[in-house]
């Protein structure tokens, strides 16, 4: 219950943060953020229904969607992403004199602020829905990042609203927007970055008992010390960036002076949980 008070708030603060993205710095200049988001603004820009609104409405066959390929929890939490972005959205006013005057400079502000928050929803266990949600699908069957396939989405919707406009400046200026937002979010949600840990333990059985907890496989190694030609198992697993906090106090706890070694992985090929 904890743990889903705690991630629940993460994903509310993440919503606030979406919106302040939106209304301070992307709406005044008439950008985009990409995405379901990118298609709401347009739609606000150049119709009379409201962005936060037409946000809530083409939310809703994404989450649907979602709702029976990604599980209850994620879609719980994306699903109160959504309701409360778009109540921030209607929430914070658009200042009437313009905080950042130039567009790039505010393209900037608002893609850091629109990545921080989906990358809180996404280490909270959700999302903040739209383009996020088809990522998800991808990178739940591909081991691709989360934000480059966000961009990829995102950026053909800015080239579309290029295209159907002429608005070519503010196409380009909201890609620089979107880029920044798939990099912060790469940067905060980091489970899709693999590592490789070798654990030189004395400890082996009391380590393989907490390792073997995990959701990840063990492969014990016999090996022998070039010096002491002293007998020594070495444990090899493959995690997440994401799990390795996790993973240093087990090891800490169970066997202080084990020697580990921690590398980045390159790629995966096999058998590899990936959720």
């Amino acid at each position: 219950m904890y743990k889903l008070i705690s991630h629940s708030l993460a994903v509310i603060l993440g919503a606030a943060l979406i919106a302040a993205g939106f209304n301070l710095f992307l709406i005044p200049h008439k950008l985009l953020s990409g995405g379901v988001s990118g298609l709401s603004m347009l739609t606000g820009y150049f119709t009379s229904f409201s962005i936060s609104t037409m946000y809530l409405v083409y939310n809703i066959p994404l989450l649907i969607a979602g709702l029976f390929l990604l599980g209850k929890r994620y879609i719980g939490l994306s699903i109160l992403s959504v309701v409360t972005t778009t109540w921030f959205i209607a929430l914070i006013p658009v200042p009437a004199k313009m905080l950042a005057q130039d567009a790039l400079l505010a393209s900037v502000f608002g893609g850091v602020l629109v990545g921080l928050g989906a990358g809180i929803s996404f280490r909270a266990g959700g999302s903040s829905g739209g383009f996020d949600i088809l990522g998800s699908l991808v990178t739940k069957y591909r081991d691709f990042p989360v934000g480059s396939v966000i961009v990829v989405l995102n950026t053909l919707v800015v080239l579309a609203m290029g295209y159907l406009n002429g608005e070519w400046n503010l196409a380009l200026a909201s890609m620089v927007s979107i880029y920044l937002s798939g990099k912060v979010v790469d940067y905060i949600h980091i489970s899709h970055v693999k590592v490789t840990l070798f654990i030189i333990t004395n400890q082996t059985d009391a380590m393989l008992e907490k390792l073997l907890g995990l959701p990840r496989g063990v492969t014990l190694i016999k090996t022998e010390g070039a010096f002491s030609h002293k007998e020594k198992d070495m444990l090899m697993t493959v995690t997440t960036k994401y799990e390795l906090a996790e993973l240093r106090e087990i090891i800490k706890a169970t066997d202080p002076t084990a020697f580990v070694n921690i590398v980045e992985t390159v790629g995966v090929m096999g058998s590899f949980r990936r959720s």
